[in-house]
């Protein structure tokens, strides 16, 4: 057998540490990409641990959801939050869990996410998003974290889309109608008192003289009652 040189043999073998080194940290780093952020250092399932995990995950929720024992929109973050915690791909996994989200929701049928991107409400409340999730992550692997702040987070913006969904309808609804119309259309719509002011930011091509006359003209007809007085004045339907 060939005998390499001393110095060659140890530089060979200083290479092959260096090697081994940046495989092991190679590996962690990708065992563990994205579970560090801005928001606190989560640490997810161990890489080979993940394909039993995610079973054990589906094979709980499919469990739960057909069984009913949960009512979905809960069932739902709930399913979400563990699947995030697992990690299972080295990137991508927010992505992915909007992706289970909006599928789920249609599954249990709740198809707002058609009409309004639920990824856009979460993106423009991510530092919400962050929180919720830190605080529900927190103790997963002890199994005792709260899924309540995550569920909570969910079932906001579910409330959000469907808020915005009902203002999309209602500006379809009354696209055709006059300016006074549309004025007495959303008293209609207010439970309790509305004020001009509210009227007038709800609907910004309405002048602020076609409002007062109109508002005026349902008194005079005793159609709503003015209540209060200056900068407290509001109307009421009667």
């Amino acid at each position: 057998m060939k005998k390499f040189p001393a110095r060659l043999t140890f530089y060979l073998l200083n290479l092959l540490a260096a090697i081994l080194l940046v495989c092991v940290i190679g590996y962690f780093v990708l065992s563990h990409l994205e579970s560090y952020t801005q928001h606190g250092q989560f640490i997810p399932v161990p890489a080979f641990q993940t394909a039993e995990a995610m079973d054990e995950l589906c094979r709980q929720f499919l469990e739960a959801w057909n069984t009913d024992k949960i009512d979905r929109l809960l069932l739902i973050p709930m399913f979400i939050l563990d699947f995030l915690c697992i990690h299972p791909f080295n990137d991508g996994n927010g992505r992915m869990s909007r992706l289970l989200s909006l599928l789920l929701y249609y599954k249990a049928g709740y198809i707002v996410g058609k009409y309004v991107s639920m990824e856009m409400l979460i993106e423009k409340t991510k530092e919400t998003y962050y929180e919720a999730l830190q605080a529900s992550s927190t103790g997963w692997h002890e199994n005792e974290n709260s899924y309540e702040p995550f569920v909570k987070y969910y079932l906001g913006i579910m409330l959000k889309a469907y808020n915005e969904f009902e203002s999309r309808v209602e500006h379809l609804k009354n696209r055709t109608l006059s300016k006074p119309e549309r004025i007495k259309a959303m008293i209609d719509q207010k439970v309790g008192k509305i004020t001009k002011k509210e009227i007038m930011d709800a609907h910004p091509d309405i002048s602020k003289t076609t409002v007062e006359r109109t508002l005026a003209d349902l008194v005079k007809s005793e159609y709503i009652a003015k209540v209060g007085s200056g900068p407290a004045t509001g109307y009421v339907k009667i």
